[in-house]
């Protein structure tokens, strides 16, 4: 056997001192091993995944309801800033509507907007949804605020079809 460790031929060409040596080669091990692990307890290895590819917050939103009423259902939303959220919204009402709050859109950055077969990314300000149709609009907040969100369809916003969209800091 070897006399001391700087007679090792594996660690002589790492070119440092032999605990050194000894504790990278058990750093490297344990790096290796821990990578591998996952715990049941609900606790993960932090793993760094690109904010725009987490699995996004969902809230729903119904634009009327099926009595015609001119109303947003809740027409209240709040959202935090920095996390990934997808906003489904529903018109179920026999009539088109909008879902129009353009300094909301402004705080926030839009990933896309899926509607039926189309996919749409960009800035987004306003959207139709015509009787019966859907879309879901990912994006991620990042400015805190109070929102306004309105129906631009003529005579909706003064019947009342407005609401709240708030970011959290």
């Amino acid at each position: 056997m070897f006399q001391s460790l700087r007679q090792h031929p594996s660690l002589i060409s790492w070119g440092c001192q032999p605990w050194r040596r000894i504790w990278m080669l058990g750093f490297c091990i344990a790096l290796v091993v821990c990578s591998t692990l996952e715990f049941d307890a609900g606790f993960a290895l932090a793993v760094s995944v690109p904010l725009s590819k987490r699995s996004p917050i969902v809230q729903t939103v119904s634009l009327g309801n099926e009595a015609g009423e001119l109303i947003f259902i809740p027409d209240r939303l709040t959202f935090k800033a920095g996390n990934r959220y997808q906003l489904n919204l529903q018109n179920n009402s026999p009539t088109k509507h909008y879902f129009t709050a353009k300094d909301f859109a402004d705080a926030i950055w839009s990933q896309k907007v899926d509607a039926g077969n189309i996919e749409v990314k960009g800035a987004i300000h306003e959207l139709e949804l015509r009787p019966g149709s859907s879309a879901a609009w990912v994006f991620i907040p990042l400015r805190a605020g109070t929102y306004n969100l309105r129906c631009t369809v003529p005579g909706h916003t003064e019947a009342g079809m407005v609401g709240t969209l708030e970011i959290s800091g």
